[in-house]
């Protein structure tokens, strides 16, 4: 006999690999801009430097300050907005998997009973 929450479940696991590939690009801009950001910060602070600012704090508050380091900061925003919406629907996926599992065990314990 299939019942619902047999097709449901097969539903379930098909959105989780659906999503894996969106998750892990997800995953892998918002790392990419996160490294990306230590290593904007340090062009623009040697850019602060040639323009006279001679101390590291001159430096890194130009860098700060400096429209490009604040796009950078909007993209890692971007991304990890993307990201976590994907993980959730995943970590809701992976519930909705895991409220199933339960079901089927109390049903299989249900049929010994009687």
């Amino acid at each position: 006999m299939t019942t619902d929450s047999d097709i449901n479940i097969f539903k379930v696991l098909d959105f989780i690999r659906d999503q894996a590939p969106s998750y892990a690009k997800a995953k892998s801009e918002r790392v990419f801009l996160e490294e990306f950001r230590k290593s904007k910060k340090a062009i623009l602070m040697r850019e602060a430097e040639v323009a006279g600012h001679k101390t590291a704090a001159a430096q890194e508050r130009e860098a700060y300050a400096n429209p490009d380091y604040l796009g950078v900061l909007e993209g890692l925003k971007a991304a990890v907005e993307q990201e976590e919406a994907l993980r959730w629907l995943i970590v809701g996926a992976q519930a909705k998997f895991e409220a199933w599992r339960t079901i089927e065990a109390n049903r299989r314990i249900e049929a010994k009973i009687i």
